[in-house]
């Protein structure tokens, strides 16, 4: 990498990146353990007859923000699924251009959702989880605006590489993947 790589905005952005997803795998971490914990205590609790009455719903909420938190730390590691191959064939300069094409697509679909979440959010203020009353269906339903943001935020990251890059990344044969191995 260039002098300017290292030191300059483009490593600025490297590191806000690896710390940004650091702090994402603290959060996906810590669903994955109150997700296991809390399942493995219905069971045990089933087991001795005695079942929670909130265990599966919790668990389908704790599953669904795993979701969507876990798609924000792929978004950070470029690790979501994509088929390169056509893209890689193109000449650099389209390719460069295809791929800020598809990233404000991007951007613009996670803002999109991220905005009806705001929006329907407020609505659901008043609808509650089944079994548990007093958690209103708003909270649960956050994760959909704040998850539409963490990725416009990775995205984004990734936007601003592909408009700085001014030539094509060395590379050492055979096709780069998404987290930029070979």
């Amino acid at each position: 990498m260039s002098e300017k790589g290292e030191h300059g905005n483009g490593g600025a952005m490297k590191r806000f990146r690896e710390r940004y997803g650091r702090l994402l795998e603290w959060v996906v971490v810590a669903l994955m353990v109150v997700l296991a914990v809390e399942v493995t205590l219905g069971v045990i609790f089933r087991f001795i007859g005695s079942s929670l009455i909130w265990y599966v719903e919790v668990a389908s909420v704790l599953l669904a923000w795993l979701t969507f938190y876990g798609s924000a730390l792929a978004s950070v590691k470029r690790a979501h699924i994509g088929c390169p191959e056509l893209v890689e064939r193109m000449p650099w300069r389209a390719r460069r251009a295809v791929n800020i094409g598809a990233q404000l697509l991007v951007i613009a679909f996670f803002a999109l959702l991220g905005g009806v979440g705001v929006w329907i959010t407020p609505i659901l203020a008043t609808d509650t989880l089944v079994s548990l009353p007093w958690i209103p269906m708003s909270v649960v339903q956050s994760v959909i605006p704040i998850a539409a943001a963490l990725i416009i935020v990775a995205e984004f990251t990734h936007l601003v590489e592909l408009i700085a890059a001014k030539r094509p990344p060395p590379q050492a044969g055979g096709v780069a993947l998404a987290n930029g191995t070979q």
